[in-house]
């Protein structure tokens, strides 16, 4: 069970990758997801729960970043590759570093929980970011004010809802 959970995890870690310029995110979706992170770490709530908004700010910076720089005409080779792992190690490097992250005690399914809740929460995101794109597609414009921002922060709401609440059964 927790290889075929690793697998997944991977696999959908491996995706955002290969992300095309076009999914960049919003200033405001960015800053909505910084206020979720916030206001779950002031609150006391689970690194679980807490990490996925973590997930989502690190992937909407890391879209922000290719636009940047496709905006720039900045190409080189693996640029989004180098540019996600660039805002994931900037983030996750130090955790561990400092003992934050890897604390055998602190695990989810025997994973460490901030490990997980962000690739759970960037999985998430990408979801909501996907979501807004496809009814944007289907419906040839978007259905209400803020579309845009509100698919990837209810995608992250919701799952840290399913977390915080039947999270217990995963320890």
């Amino acid at each position: 069970m927790r290889r075929l959970l690793s697998a997944a995890l991977g696999a959908s870690f491996l995706h955002m990758f290969f992300a095309k310029a076009a999914y960049a995110v919003c200033p405001i979706c960015t800053v909505a997801v910084a206020a979720g992170l916030g206001l779950s770490r002031y609150l006391g709530i689970d690194d679980a729960v807490s990490s996925l908004w973590i997930g989502g700010i690190i992937l909407s910076v890391s879209f922000w970043s290719i636009d940047w720089l496709t905006k720039k005409k900045i190409n080189f080779k693996y640029r989004n590759i180098l540019v996600f792992i660039f805002w994931y190690g900037l983030t996750l490097i130090p955790l561990q570093l400092t003992g934050i992250m890897g604390h055998p005690f602190n695990t989810v399914l025997g994973i460490d929980k901030i490990l997980f809740g962000t690739v759970v929460g960037s999985v998430f995101f990408l979801l909501g970011i996907l979501a807004d794109k496809k009814v944007r597609e289907k419906k040839g414009k978007q259905l209400f004010a803020f579309q845009k921002v509100v698919f990837p922060v209810v995608a992250l709401a919701m799952i840290s809802l399913v977390i915080y609440y039947f999270g217990g059964y995963l320890y």
